[in-house]
């Protein structure tokens, strides 16, 4: 294993989420300008829009989404889909059709 690959700038930093002000003290390598005092100890601060305390994943508020029903919803449309095609009435066959064959001598008696 080559060791010059791993940084060595590791620190503990505090992760800030904007959401909910929760803060999370981490060790990181990420460049901040930004500080806060956290138990009587400065440390750098990240600020972040959302975390594992603000996403609602992992708080339990996701939104659950009725995946049985969407089943029942496709059967029900291909069967009203399916007794609509079965009632259309498709246009008439070709040898329905009337049509009328004219002959030359047809023609040149109209003319």
């Amino acid at each position: 294993m080559r060791k010059t690959i791993h940084p060595q700038n590791y620190r503990s930093v505090v992760f800030q989420d904007l959401n909910n002000n929760e803060t999370f003290l981490t060790k990181s390598t990420v460049e901040t300008d930004a500080t806060i005092t956290l138990d009587s100890v400065e440390y750098p601060l990240v600020k972040v829009h959302i975390s594992s305390a603000s996403h609602p994943f992992f708080t339990g508020q996701e939104k659950l989404v009725d995946i049985e029903g969407r089943v029942d919803k496709f059967n029900a449309r291909l069967a009203a889909t399916k007794d609509k095609q079965k009632n259309h009435k498709k246009g008439p066959k070709v040898s329905d059709k009337k049509e009328s064959v004219m002959n030359l001598s047809d023609l040149k008696s109209k003319s």
